[in-house]
């Protein structure tokens, strides 16, 4: 065997590993956060409820940046762009934990966001570019263990870490992780480069600006003194998707081509993803901080309640394919999103008094039919895309994702600060919870109706394929 032959079975057997690392990080750094708000807004001298900045400030980033993913690894080669992103990510994690209030946080979240937003599609595009599509499979699915192991572990160690360490250790564990992803990159990560590097800058520009505008006047409704600002950045945000979609309409090379719109499966898929996630994403935030605001529960007391949400999933996912199989995309994601909706609404049940353990079922159950949701939407997204759509219709699959995350978590907070300031929760902020479970589910459940545009038939030529 020549040494170039040594060399590229060395890359192949290492190369599943780096990308798993970059998505362990990514993943346990997406859900670490939830059980550990209190303490560290206890810390910073800030309310619980004024601390969704912190995630959705990560989650935005992710939004924004990923587009330009692929250009800028065509541009600089895979390994120069991922070593850059593990750096970023491991420096962003250090600031994080060295934040003395919560503007400092946020914008060394933003510095993670533009790491991990890098991390993880470019570990995958090296991926893609190095296994033959017979072996593809196999190594991607060595890789995403992690994506599912991470939602399971993130809860449980960030409530461990808070209790008995300090907040601080959930940011410091990502940097030694870090380091091992930099080394074994150095040596065994492909530099993949492209010389046909094609990119639309100025869409790319005019998108970002709009998700940015849109998410803050969400924030700003957050804490609402006066209308007039929040209108004024809302309807800005809206202008620039009108100009973003004029700059598309003349052709070129947009980064999210109109005629994606024009298949309607997709357009079904995007929609209902925005719709759905919006209360979906809300529960893994909003129930540790009831858990600890008003229950007055620990954090690891909450990681332990919140973690069999993502072990739940993992059975989802080996199931979505036999459920597809038999009742189609139409009826699974109609019903399903009906059934995630009313779960939701249960949690609004329990009052003060009852038990914690009544959630852990309702949890455990919610988690397998997330994943079933999730699973279904991405490929139904993709089902009827042709060739040349399917890598800018991913991308913009997992633009959407990030800011259906990033608006579901602000919109869970808005309502709870709604409530906290009526006469209807006497004065018990275990109440104002309790309606925004009761709103948020109502609201996933009429958001199933989005899927009532699809055909039985559709999806019945599709594969389906894992998350």
């Amino acid at each position: 065997m020549t040494e170039a032959n040594t060399q590229q079975t060395s890359i192949k057997k290492i190369l599943p590993l780096i990308l798993a690392t970059a998505i362990f990080m990514q993943m346990l750094d997406s859900t670490i956060l939830n059980t550990s708000l209190p303490a560290i807004a206890k810390d910073l001298h800030e309310s619980p409820l004024n601390m969704q900045n912190a995630i959705i400030s990560y989650v935005l980033t992710l939004a924004v940046f990923m587009p330009a993913s692929g250009f800028l690894a065509d541009r600089f080669g895979t390994k120069k762009v991922f070593i850059f992103s593990l750096v970023l990510f491991s420096l962003g994690s250090l600031f994080c934990s060295l934040s003395q209030n919560l503007t400092h946080l946020v914008i060394s979240r933003v510095i993670q966001g533009v790491g991990g937003s890098l991390m993880t599609p470019v570990g995958k595009l090296a991926l893609i570019k190095t296994f033959d599509k017979s072996e593809l499979l196999k190594a991607m699915n060595f890789a995403i263990i992690p994506a599912l192991i991470g939602p399971v572990l993130g809860p449980l160690v960030g409530g461990y870490m808070v209790d008995y360490l300090s907040w601080h250790w959930i940011f410091l564990i990502n940097i030694p992780i870090g380091i091992l992803g930099i080394l074994l990159g150095l040596k065994f990560m492909p530099n993949y480069k492209s010389d046909d590097v094609d990119f639309d800058l100025k869409g790319f520009l005019i998108f970002a600006a709009a998700s940015l505008l849109l998410s803050v006047s969400l924030e700003l409704f957050g804490d609402m003194q006066n209308i007039s600002p929040v209108l004024l950045v809302f309807i800005m945000g809206f202008l620039f998707l009108y100009y973003y979609y004029k700059h598309a309409k003349r052709g070129g090379n947009p980064i999210f081509p109109l005629n994606l719109f024009q298949v309607r499966t997709f357009r079904v898929g995007i929609v209902g993803n925005l719709a759905t996630r919006l209360g979906i994403s809300s529960v893994p935030l909003l129930l540790p901080l009831m858990i600890q605001i008003a229950y007055k529960q620990s954090a690891v007391t909450s990681g332990w309640i919140i973690a069999p949400m993502a072990l739940t999933a993992i059975f989802g996912k080996s199931s979505v394919i036999k459920i597809l199989d038999k009742y189609g995309y139409r009826q699974t994601l109609m019903v399903n999103t009906f059934i995630i909706g009313t779960l939701i609404c249960l949690l609004a049940i329990p009052d003060i008094h009852t038990s914690l353990y009544w959630f852990v079922p309702i949890i455990a159950v919610l988690g397998f039919f997330n994943s079933i949701q999730f699973t279904s939407m991405n490929t139904i997204s993709i089902a009827d895309l042709r060739n040349f759509q399917t890598s800018s219709g991913n991308s913009l699959i997992s633009v959407n994702q990030q800011l259906a995350i990033g608006f579901g978590i602000a919109f869970g907070l808005i309502v709870l600060k709604l409530f906290e300031n009526t006469n209807l929760i006497n004065g018990e902020i275990h109440n104002a919870f309790r309606l925004t479970f009761l709103t948020v589910g109502i609201l996933t459940i009429l958001s199933g109706f989005v899927f009532r545009r699809l055909h039985i038939s559709d999806g019945k030529n599709m594969k389906s394929k894992e998350e």
